[in-house]
């Protein structure tokens, strides 16, 4: 039985980030586009300590590509209650090279839908923060409020 708080948010330690990066199928990349940010859900890899997806040409491109992004993935495990999220900032770049090209497209990245994704984009930490929580009760959520 565990003796912390159920309030307590437990920081992660990079290991354990980039373990619930693995687990995760889909993360949300965030670009800032004319200085306003903009989410796109993608689905993703981890390899070598960075984040690989794919993509066509478009916004993720032009505003991801050479730039500093972040990249966020959560989850929920409903039988312990617990709530998680990891956060990974560091530089986007596409993936030009012949042979980093080709060992990238070994990885197991598949896209979801049929449109072409024919570029390969890595983002190289520079932070990978994350954090744990139980989730809160229904009724501490929403407190009933007598008048």
């Amino acid at each position: 039985m565990s003796t912390e708080p159920e309030n307590l948010t437990v920081e992660l330690d990079e290991s354990a980030c980039w373990a619930l990066l693995r687990s995760a199928p889909v993360g949300r990349l965030a670009v800032v586009v004319n200085h306003r940010p903009e989410i796109f859900p993608i689905n993703f890899v981890v390899d070598h300590a960075t984040v690989v997806f794919r993509t066509a040409g478009g916004t993720k491109l032009e505003w991801g590509a050479g730039r500093d992004v972040a990249f966020e993935v959560d989850g929920y495990e409903p039988d312990s209650g617990v709530a998680w999220s990891v956060v990974v900032k560091g530089l986007a770049r596409e993936v030009k090279g012949m042979y980093e090209a080709l060992e990238a497209l070994e990885l197991p990245l598949f896209p979801w839908h049929t449109a072409a994704k024919p570029h390969i984009i890595r983002v190289e930490p520079d932070q990978v923060t994350g954090r744990r929580f139980k989730v809160a009760d229904r009724p501490a959520r929403h407190p009933v409020h007598e008048g």
